[in-house]
């Protein structure tokens, strides 16, 4: 899924969203944001399953794909504030927000901003693989050599090897990942910082990246409520549970009779 050509995207959008499918009228509006060295196109199949009751918006950071000769974001902060004025334009309905490891950070800063625009608070965040926003580790991934960057995503095992293997294709990746893990292993906020939204937090029971104690940490970053969902796998959990987080956000999202419908 961390692979594949980005497919046509349907009209209707900005070089920051990304919509692959049509939704019907008035669906509930669901946006993704990617992991670090990820693109919209690793959300394509998410698309293709909740569309259209969901209408399912994928955000496309610069500097990939499509956008690869575009200048990079190496900080949480800016990112936040680009996707947001893109956003702030989608919210004439209530917003549900998905984001996987790095994008769960960044979907956070983005509810902060809705809330300090005087906006409608997202209806609720969903933080995958990511432990809560406060928590932090002594981490340098964008520091080391190439090498080393390529030994972290054999961590994570959410490449396959033979991307891996392939110097042309790491030679266009590793400046993409190296300034993302940068943004992301630089991000600080305070402990007390909140957003007015509930949360699902989506973790791997193997995740090297995420206890279950920092995945519970989310409570302490909401006024509202906060569930902790364990899937089996580690940091990519969800490409082989993509059934079980399907109707994870199905079940938050759409109401209960419509899903009986």
């Amino acid at each position: 899924m961390t692979t594949q050509q980005s497919p046509a995207p349907a009209t209707g959008e900005s070089d920051w969203i990304r919509r692959y499918h049509p939704a019907v009228a008035d669906a509930p509006r669901l946006i993704c944001f990617p992991h670090a060295g990820g693109s919209a196109s690793f959300y394509f199949p998410v698309a293709k399953e909740l569309t259209p009751g969901i209408d399912v918006l994928v955000v496309q950071y610069p500097g990939r794909q499509e956008r690869r000769r575009e200048p990079l974001i190496d900080n949480v902060p800016e990112l936040a504030d680009r996707v947001f004025e893109e956003l702030r334009h989608h919210a004439d309905r209530p917003l549900y927000l998905f984001g996987h490891s790095m994008g769960a950070t960044v979907a956070f800063e983005i509810a902060r901003r809705f809330s300090a625009a005087g906006l409608p608070s997202p209806a609720r965040l969903f933080a995958s693989a990511r432990r809560a926003p406060s928590r932090t580790r002594a981490e340098r991934v964008h520091t080391r050599d190439d090498e080393g960057v390529i030994r972290e995503l054999r961590r994570l095992s959410g490449t396959d090897d033979r991307v891996l293997g392939n110097e042309e294709i790491m030679r266009l990746a590793l400046p993409v990942i190296r300034n993302d893990y940068k943004a992301v292993e630089t991000y600080r906020v305070e402990p007390d910082v909140r957003i007015d939204c509930p949360v699902t937090v989506l973790t791997g029971d193997s995740d090297p990246n995420t206890s279950l104690d920092e995945a519970r940490a989310w409570a302490g970053h909401t006024t509202a409520d906060c569930e902790v969902l364990t899937f089996p796998g580690g940091h990519f959990y969800l490409v082989d549970r993509s059934r079980e987080v399907l109707d994870t956000i199905a079940a938050r999202t759409i109401a209960p009779a419509a899903l009986r419908g």
